[in-house]
């Protein structure tokens, strides 16, 4: 490359605490500045981990969007754009993806990435709006194999599209000093059973509650589990009235969202992931780095993680599925520990953040040599 780091704007929905939105920051925290002038577009106002692009010195703006119709973002983006003058944009969620790129085509920005991390079910208005808008995109990074098979099967071109998986911070979730679940109301002699993610349809956290009941009702497991889930959302209250009619309040604990999980994931026994739908899922990457047995639903992305019988158990998503594979892995200590053992050793070797910088580098330079701006590794 140049002696002039290259401009790079990234451009994303909102910062909270989410798969995309840390997966962005980690990115590009990690960028060396010495080939990289990153600046960073949130469309909402900011969210706890815009700390983190402020500590990493990582310029920001956010242009605290409050509605998604609020059309004249596309307006400010553009004249935020044609300020920055980048010579790349890459895009994150949804929003940012559509949002981005018209910014991007009336701002005149050379080169736009698209960033795809989940295929929605049900919402094939934004297919639709995403396949319109693709003209104005050089380039498309899925975050999985199956998302990017769901994008082929959609008439997107083979050529268009590159896989780069999420990466994790091994050493943080391996090494993690376990949290003192007392605090949380659960005895120190429990079985915790732990999940982590929004409290939302998607992440389907009422099957999983259903599943927790259908196992503790079973003498031969124990009347010792706990089941935390981490996170917060619009399903809150739903849930929660859930969790009355089983009769688990004393047993399923709704704490919030937390600001560092690693701690929890150590101090659990099990990790299940009970979604309806994915990308590939940044917290099972976590789950298992820190050494945790999974149980997982059969979702896009899960299969590029966990090897049925090798490196964690699929279920189903729904309740009896889920409830008997997190039966089998609480009651057979030597298959846990296996299973636990090869998850966190295939993650180590496949999944660094340095893989997925990588990733993100080769596509970024490998667009702007076809557009003739000569870049070099």
């Amino acid at each position: 490359m140049s002696d002039t780091p290259t401009r790079i704007a990234f451009c994303i929905t909102e910062l909270d605490p989410g798969g995309a939105e840390r997966a962005l920051v980690r990115i590009v925290m990690g960028l060396d500045r010495s080939r990289w002038s990153p600046h960073v577009y949130c469309l909402a106002e900011r969210g706890p981990l815009a700390d983190d692009l402020d500590n990493a010195g990582v310029p920001l703006t956010c242009l605290n969007v409050r509605s998604g119709r609020d059309f004249a973002v596309v307006r400010r983006l553009t004249k935020a754009l044609k300020e920055f003058r980048p010579e790349i944009l890459q895009t994150f969620m949804f929003h940012g993806n559509i949002v981005g790129r018209l910014a991007a085509w009336r701002a005149g920005v050379p080169i736009v990435i698209a960033g795809v991390r989940v295929i929605e079910p049900d919402m094939r208005w934004r297919m639709l709006l995403d396949r319109w808008t693709n003209r104005l995109v050089d380039h498309t990074i899925c975050v999985s194999r199956a998302v990017a098979d769901a994008y082929r099967k959609l008439g997107y071109r083979e050529e268009q599209l590159t896989v780069v998986p999420n990466g994790v911070d091994f050493e943080r979730f391996a090494n993690a000093e376990p949290a003192d679940l007392t605090a949380f109301g659960i005895p120190r002699e429990a079985r915790t059973i732990i999940s982590v993610g929004r409290l939302h349809p998607q992440k389907g956290f009422d099957n999983l509650i259903d599943a927790f009941a259908q196992l503790f009702n079973q003498d031969h497991v124990g009347k010792n589990l706990h089941l935390l889930i981490v996170g917060e959302g619009p399903d809150r209250g739903g849930l929660q009235v859930d969790i009355e009619e089983q009769g688990m309040t004393n047993f399923v604990h709704l704490i919030g969202r937390q600001s560092d999980t690693a701690p929890l994931l150590q101090a659990a026994d099990l990790f299940v992931l009970s979604s309806r739908w994915e990308g590939m899922p940044n917290v099972l990457l976590e789950a298992m780095a820190a050494g945790l047995p999974c149980v997982a639903t059969n979702v896009e992305g899960v299969s590029e993680l966990i090897l049925d019988g090798e490196t964690g158990l699929t279920a189903q998503p729904n309740p009896p599925s889920l409830s008997k594979q997190m039966e089998r892995l609480l009651t057979d200590q030597s298959l846990s520990s296996r299973l636990a053992s090869a998850g966190q050793a295939h993650v180590r070797e496949q999944f660094s953040w340095e893989q997925t910088i990588a990733g993100f580098e080769a596509v970024w330079i490998r667009q702007m040599r076809m557009r003739g701006g000569g870049a070099e590794t």
